[in-house]
């Protein structure tokens, strides 16, 4: 027993197994093949499609089906990523070349998700047919076992075209990831054939072929010059932006249509743009649009823009570019699975694991030709020599007593067995040396292939293989043949796929935006007690003060440049910039609090704002319902961040007073159980906001503060207590940290 048990290090058997996982991962999951640019669950559903023979040419089949059939004979890994890879190789907005061709609801660039397998059917693309899966019979791949070893499968596709560089890819694996750009199909076989001409080719040199990415969205590359370095390395950032148009209206005005988009804000980066526009103008970050709309079809992107008369438009322009998705970057990534193994490559590198694909390739496929036309010249050799002798071969089959005994006579000369009506036949039937193959194929032959004619097509054929056989053997032997077959599949190819560019790359000057200088001036904060808060100017306030004082919570004048500060019984302080305020008529409704800042009312209450101003110009004093006392200089609270911790906090104790001391102050903490102690506020150490504090009273077990008076100099504060009225500023100034007295 003790013999079977095996002793090991937890650390290093973890460290195993993590690592396997994460291959399993980046290999056989995330990651493109850099061969045939397809990622595994991409390969499978397309072979098992040719499978299927849904080619190009025939009906459109369910797409269930075909997700059923490659997770049961390939891909075990639920029918989810089957058929998202699948609507993805569908969405010609997506995808450079779409491989597969589908037929009803592959969703839409804004973002819609595609219609259920059940409804949607699909078929191979042409291209797909004939770039990617033709020649599988011809050996030129090897095929190896499937997850259950009950089927076999292709352990990469024979691609002619770099898949890798014409669709690109998206891949998130374990520790890594992979962002490849698609690029014009055209431009990238040209680059292929460039590359193949000469094997030393500079990126300079490849770029006059292939200029840069082309997205399938269109756009503007903005940054032509960081291209080179960029291919180089196979990492960088790409600047993309849409493309807007000016349309001119009638009476003057004018319009901005953007009728292309960059390519990260295909889907729901579509509406986020919407939403953005609308912010910039409710944040009166331009005044300019009037109306926006998004007229998008099957047609194309077309979101309107519609404007003032006498409007800015190229300052807009550039207002969208710095504060929008229509200018956004693309970071490219060039990660995929080469000889085994993940690695970076650069675009030389990319073509030249191509290149030296497309040569094992075409080894494998004309070794396989070669082979077949051998076989055929041995077998049409044979036959012409039988014609010529075809009335021994007739006379032999005929004194024949089986076929073994014919097929004996005709490869070896045996004709022990065989019955010859003239003396002379034998004699010539034992010199008789035709092959195994010959044999046979002169016993299946049937007697019309004796006609004239028949024969006369047979010597052509021989012919046909005899220069078959030259050519095959000529690509073989010779690299400068092969590569001209290659160069001149990739041309047909280029010529009968190829489509206009879509994307312009140029070099364009950075967006800028004049921040317009915003006119400082005193302004009133409104909060009611729903939480509702906006500003007002100072007249409007003067005019309706006794009804603001009333209705509101919180009403204090500030400066329309400053920030407002939010403090929380959970020891949060959140910033708010008073300009993200509506700004309006005083009867006007405000806007939620939640909304414009961090501040969540579901788990949090606020107990005081304040003008950061005030808070930084002044003391505050903190005061918890544990009785934790403080006071913090307010300067501490001028920070960038919009939440920041203004106190600490122990467990199950919570912010219940925050306020400004202005000097001469006493501090009132009352119980719940009715206890009350006045101290004097100079008593109350400072203490950093990160701190604690100090105990202001003792409580009993079980009690907690009910409430925190601050009261000035001289004034009077009356409590009620069981039917009696406190006068709080009658009340004996006490000591800190003591138990106070019972109302």
């Amino acid at each position: 027993m003790d013999n079977n048990i095996i002793q090991t290090e937890y650390s290093e058997l973890m460290q195993k197994s993590f690592i396997d996982y994460a291959m399993s991962v980046i290999i056989d999951r995330a990651l493109p093949d850099v061969r045939d640019g397809l990622k595994p669950v991409q390969r499978r559903t397309l072979y098992d499609m040719y499978e299927l023979g849904i080619r190009y040419d025939k009906p459109y089949r369910k797409s269930a089906r075909i997700v059923g059939d490659t997770m049961g004979k390939y891909h075990p890994h639920g029918d989810t990523s089957i058929y998202d890879a699948l609507v993805v190789m569908a969405q010609d907005f997506k995808k450079g070349l779409p491989l597969v061709d589908g037929h009803g609801n592959f969703g839409s660039i804004e973002g819609d998700g595609a219609a259920a397998m059940r409804y949607t059917e699909a078929r191979l693309a042409r291209v797909t047919q004939e770039a990617y899966l033709a020649d599988l019979d011809k050996d030129v791949v090897d095929f190896v076992p499937n997850f259950d070893e009950t089927e076999k499968e292709p352990e990469v596709l024979p691609v002619k075209v770099p898949n890798l560089l014409i669709n690109g890819a998206e891949g998130i694996a374990v520790g890594m990831a992979t962002s490849i750009p698609p690029h014009n199909f055209a431009e990238v076989t040209n680059a292929v054939i460039a590359y193949m001409k000469n094997p030393d080719i500079s990126i300079q040199e490849l770029m006059e072929y292939l200029p840069g990415p082309d997205f399938p969205t269109g756009g503007i590359i903005a940054n032509k010059d960081e291209l080179p370095a960029i291919y180089e390395s196979g990492v960088g950032k790409i600047k993309i932006r849409g493309k807007v148009e000016v349309e001119r209206q009638k009476g003057g005005k004018e319009q901005l249509v953007i009728t292309e988009i960059p390519y990260t804000m295909i889907g729901a980066n579509i509406g986020k743009f919407l939403n953005d526009v609308y912010s910039l103008v409710e944040s009166k970050a331009t005044g300019d649009i009037v109306d926006i709309t998004n007229q998008s079809s099957k047609e194309g992107i077309r979101i309107v823009l519609e404007l003032k008369k006498g409007a800015d438009v190229e300052g807009l322009k550039n207002l969208l570019y710095k504060k929008t998705k229509l200018e956004d970057t693309f970071g490219v990534n060039m990660l995929a699975v080469a000889d085994g193994r993940p690695e970076t490559l650069g675009l030389i590198a990319i073509i030249r694991h191509h290149v030296r694909f497309q040569y094992e390739v075409a080894t494998r496929k004309y070794t396989t030709l070669l082979k077949k036309e051998l076989d055929k010249k041995e077998i049409q050799e044979g036959l012409i020599k039988a014609c010529n002798v075809i009335d021994l071969i007739i006379e032999i089959l005929r004194g024949s007593k089986s076929i073994a005994d014919a097929k004996a006579c005709l490869v070896e000369g045996k004709t022990d067995n065989i019955t010859f009506k003239n003396p002379s036949s034998e004699i010539m039937a034992q010199q008789l040396c035709f092959s195994e193959r010959q044999a046979q194929a002169i016993l299946e032959m049937r007697l019309y292939k004796l006609i004239g004619l028949e024969i006369e097509a047979l010597m052509k054929e021989h012919e046909e293989t005899l220069k078959n056989i030259g050519i095959y053997e000529d690509i073989l032997e010779h690299r400068s043949s092969m590569a001209k077959v290659i160069i001149k599949e990739l041309t047909a190819f280029g010529k009968a796929f190829g489509r206009e560019r879509r994307t312009v790359i140029d070099n364009l000057s950075e967006a800028v935006v004049e921040e317009k200088k915003i006119e400082e001036q005193d302004v009133v904060f409104l909060m009611d007690r729903f939480g509702y808060a906006k500003v007002i100017d100072t007249a409007a306030y003067e005019r309706n003060k006794e009804t603001a004082d009333a209705e509101n919570r919180y009403v204090f004048t500030c400066k329309n440049t400053d920030k407002i500060c939010i403090f929380t019984d959970q020891g949060q302080m959140h910033l708010l910039k008073v300009l993200d305020l509506p700004f309006g008529k005083f009867r006007d409704k405000g806007t939620p609090i939640d909304n414009l800042c961090n501040y969540d009312s579901r788990e949090e209450s606020f107990i005081y704002l304040a003008s950061l101003e005030d808070v930084a110009a002044g003391r505050l004093v903190f005061g918890t319902k544990m009785a934790m006392l403080k006071v913090v200089e307010g300067s501490e609270f001028v920070v960038a961040k919009r939440t920041t911790a203004a106190t600490k906090l122990t467990d199950g104790d919570k912010l219940l007073s925050v306020q400004i001391l202005s000097g001469n102050e006493t501090l009132v903490m009352r119980s719940q159980k009715d206890m009350f102690l006045r101290i004097d506020c100079s008593v109350i150490p400072e203490k950093k906001k990160a701190a604690a504090g100090v105990r202001g009273m003792r409580l009993d077990a079980g009690d907690e503060l009910k409430n925190i008076y601050i009261l000035q100099e001289g004034e009077n504060v009356d409590v009620e207590v069981k039917d009696k009225t406190i006068a709080l500023n009658r009340l004996h100034i006490g000591n800190r940290d003591t138990k106070g007295v019972k109302k």
